[in-house]
C-alpha cells in the first residue's frame, strides 16, 4: 500500500499500518469524494460468490473500483475502526477485513437512550456497559444485540456504520446504516423501563424443570413488576429449601441459557437480571457453605472439597487475566487440591479458563459465567466445560476429548487444531471454526459460520472414527422458535485445502451451491452416516432443548434425514497425492 500511495505523492511519516489505512481513507472519502459504500470497497473488494450476488449495476461499479484499487487494498488481517464528523453527523465506522482474520464484533443497546460498539472483543463492550450501568440507572449490562460481521458480504457488505444524527426537535438520534447505505433495525421490542416486584404470579414449589417451564409459559404475559416479583420468589427458596441452591442453579441456568418468549420485557434486560440472580445465589456460598457449594472468600482462600460433588465458587474479578496469578492458574490449584466442579462467576476476559489441567480429566466439569477471555477450554482432555453465554476467540484450541457447550456465539478460530470430543454452540461462529483440526473431533454449530469452516480439516473418516463438524443453519426468533436462516452458510470458502472428515450441512431446500465448496464436494449420506451424526444431535438436543425431531421438520412436515441433511467431503486432488507420492520416494 505503500507503493499505491507514493505514486499520488504520499508518503508516510511512520510506516504504520494504522497511518497507511487513515492515509488512503482520507484519500479516497477526502479527496477523490467517495461515497462510504466505495471507500469500503476500495479497501476490502467484494469477491467470489459474493461479487457475483451482486446486481449487476453494482458489480460494473465495483469492477472498475478494483481495477483501480486492488493493489492498494490492505492485506489482513485487519479491522479498522473510525470515528468521523462529517457536518453535523456523528460516526463510528467498522470495517472488517474480507479474509476473516481479524477479530471484530459489532453491538448496541437501546433504552431511554441509544448506544453502539464495535471492537476487537465482546469483554471489552460488556465491560463498558457494566461501567455505565454502574453509574447510569439508562443502561443495563448487556447489549440488545451482538454480532461479527463478514467482510465483503453480498447482503451488508461486512461494514456497519453508526450515525449520530441531529433531529428537528433539536435531539440525536442513533441510526444504524451497512455498506450499502441501507438502514439496520436497532429497535429491539420490548419494556424497558423497571418498575418495583409487585407479587410473584407463580407457584415455585416444583423440580427445576418444572419450575422453568412454568416461568417461560406466564413471563409473556407478565409486566417487570410480576417478573421481577419471580425473580426474587427464585431466590428466596433457594435461600430457604434443603438443596436450595442446587435448585436455584437448575431453574436460572435454564434461564438464562435458552430461548424463549418474554412476550413485553425486553430479552436483554431479562437476561441480565436472571445472570444478577443466579451469580447472587452462588456466590453467598463463600460465607455460607454448603453440601453443594463452597466460595473461594479471598485471594489465595482455598477450601479442601467435602465431597466429589461439591462446586466451588470462584470469583473472577479479584484475579488477574493472565500471567502466573490469574484465575486460571488457580482454578489448577483447585484441582489439585481434589476439586472436580467448578462454577467460575464475573468473569471479566479472564484468559485461558480450562487450561492446564492435565491429562485424563473425565469427571471434571467447569460452568463459566460473564465475559470468558480467549482459549477457553483449550487442550482439554475429557473435562465438560459450559460458557453460558457468548464466548471469545480461540476457544477449544487442540481440544482433545470432554465436551465444551457454549450457549451463544463464538468468535474466530474456534476449535483450532482440535483433535478431539465433543463441542457444541448454540449461535454462530465467526471465522475459520475448526482450521487445522485432525483426529476425532465434532462439532455441532446450530446457527452458521461466516466462512473458512474447517480449512484444512484433516480429520480421517467420519465413519471410522474420525472428525465432522455439523451445521443446522437456524436461528431464533423472538418467540424462541427455531426458524432457517436464509442460507445455511453464507461464505465462498467451505472446507479449503482439506483432507479428512466431513461437513454435515441441514440444507433441506439445497440453498448451498457447490462453488461455495472450495476444496469440498457433495456426497450421498447414508445410513452409516446417520448412524453416526444422530448421537451427536441427539446430545445437541439435551444441550440446547433443540429437539430432533424439530431439525426433521421442513414446512410442517417430517423429513427423512436424507433429505435433510447433505454431507461434504474433501476433494481427492491426484495432483496432491501424485506429489506426496513422490516425495514418499525420496525419502
Amino acid at each position: 500500500m505503500t507503493d499505491y500511495l507514493a505514486q499520488r505523492g504520499m508518503e508516510p511519516l511512520f510506516f504504520t499500518d494504522t497511518e497507511v489505512a487513515a492515509l488512503a481513507f482520507d484519500l479516497h472519502r477526502r479527496v477523490y469524494g467517495y461515497s462510504l459504500e466505495h471507500v469500503i470497497e476500495s479497501l476490502a473488494p467484494t469477491s467470489e460468490l459474493d461479487f457475483l450476488m451482486l446486481p449487476e449495476e453494482k458489480q460494473s461499479v465495483y469492477e472498475a473500483i478494483q481495477k483501480t484499487h486492488i493493489h492498494g487494498s490492505p492485506d489482513g488481517p485487519w479491522f479498522f475502526i473510525i470515528a468521523q464528523s462529517e457536518g453535523a453527523t456523528h460516526r463510528l465506522l467498522g470495517i472488517t477485513d474480507t479474509s476473516m482474520l481479524r477479530p471484530q464484533v459489532f453491538a448496541y443497546q437501546r433504552g431511554e437512550v441509544g448506544i453502539a460498539f464495535c471492537g476487537s472483543e465482546k469483554q471489552v463492550i460488556d465491560a463498558v456497559l457494566e461501567s455505565m450501568a454502574a453509574e447510569d440507572s439508562r443502561f443495563w449490562r448487556k447489549a440488545d444485540e451482538y454480532w461479527n460481521a463478514r467482510g465483503g458480504s453480498y447482503t451488508d457488505g461486512g461494514a456497519f456504520m453508526f450515525d449520530v444524527l441531529p433531529k428537528a426537535d433539536g435531539g440525536k438520534e442513533l441510526v444504524l446504516f451497512d455498506k450499502f447505505g441501507v438502514t439496520v433495525d436497532t429497535h429491539p421490542k420490548g419494556e424497558f423501563t423497571l418498575v418495583a416486584a409487585t407479587a410473584c404470579p407463580l407457584s415455585l414449589h416444583a423440580d427445576a424443570r418444572s419450575t422453568y417451564e412454568a416461568v417461560i409459559h406466564t413471563l409473556p404475559k407478565m409486566d417487570w413488576g410480576e417478573a421481577r416479583a419471580t425473580l426474587d420468589a427464585i431466590e428466596t427458596a433457594a435461600a430457604l429449601e434443603n438443596n436450595g441452591r442446587t435448585w436455584g442453579w437448575d431453574v436460572l441456568s435454564l434461564l438464562l441459557d435458552r430461548r424463549y418468549d418474554t412476550g413485553d420485557l425486553r430479552a436483554s434486560l431479562w437476561s441480565d437480571l436472571v445472570e444478577t440472580r443466579l451469580v447472587r445465589i452462588i456466590a453467598s456460598a463463600a460465607s455460607h457453605p454448603c453440601t453443594a457449594y463452597a466460595g473461594q472468600k479471598t485471594l489465595g482462600h482455598r477450601p479442601e472439597p467435602t465431597s466429589l460433588e461439591q462446586t466451588i465458587v470462584v470469583d473472577a474479578r479479584p484475579h488477574p487475566i493472565e500471567g502466573t496469578e490469574s484465575l486460571a492458574r488457580e482454578l489448577v490449584a483447585f484441582h489439585r487440591l481434589g476439586w472436580r466442579r467448578f462454577a467460575v462467576i464475573n468473569c471479566r476476559g479472564h484468559r485461558f479458563i480450562g487450561n492446564g489441567f492435565g491429562p485424563g480429566c473425565s469427571g471434571v466439569r467447569i460452568d463459566v459465567l460473564g465475559a470468558a477471555g480467549d482459549y477457553l477450554g483449550s487442550g482439554n482432555d475429557g473435562m465438560e466445560i459450559h460458557m453460558h453465554g457468548n464466548g471469545q476467540d480461540q476457544i477449544a484450541q487442540i481440544h482433545k476429548s470432554g465436551e465444551l457447550v457454549i450457549h451463544g456465539d463464538v468468535g474466530q478460530c474456534y476449535g483450532y487444531g482440535s483433535k478431539g470430543g465433543l463441542m457444541f454452540v448454540l449461535g454462530n461462529a465467526a471465522g475459520r471454526p475448526m482450521i487445522n483440526s485432525v483426529g476425532s473431533p465434532r462439532l455441532v454449530i446450530n446457527g452458521t459460520a461466516l466462512d473458512y469452516l474447517a480449512e484444512s480439516f484433516m480429520a480421517g473418516d467420519p465413519l471410522n472414527g474420525g472428525g465432522f463438524v455439523i451445521v443446522n443453519g437456524l436461528r431464533f426468533d423472538d418467540k424462541g422458535r427455531i426458524v432457517p436462516l436464509e442460507t445455511p452458510y453464507p461464505g465462498s470458502n467451505l472446507f479449503s485445502l482439506s483432507s479428512g472428515g466431513a461437513i454435515y450441512m441441514r440444507d433441506p431446500y439445497e440453498r448451498l451451491s457447490s462453488s461455495q465448496l472450495n476444496g469440498g464436494e457433495f456426497t450421498e449420506l447414508t445410513e452409516a452416516d446417520w448412524a453416526v451424526i444422530e448421537p451427536v444431535l441427539l446430545r445437541n438436543e439435551v444441550h440446547f432443548d433443540i429437539a430432533l425431531e424439530d431439525l426433521l421438520m421442513v414446512g410442517g412436515q417430517r423429513r427423512s434425514p436424507y433429505d435433510v441433511y447433505r454431507k461434504i467431503i474433501p476433494v481427492k486432488s491426484k495432483t496432491l497425492h501424485a506429489e506426496a507420492a513422490w516425495a514418499g520416494h525420496q525419502d
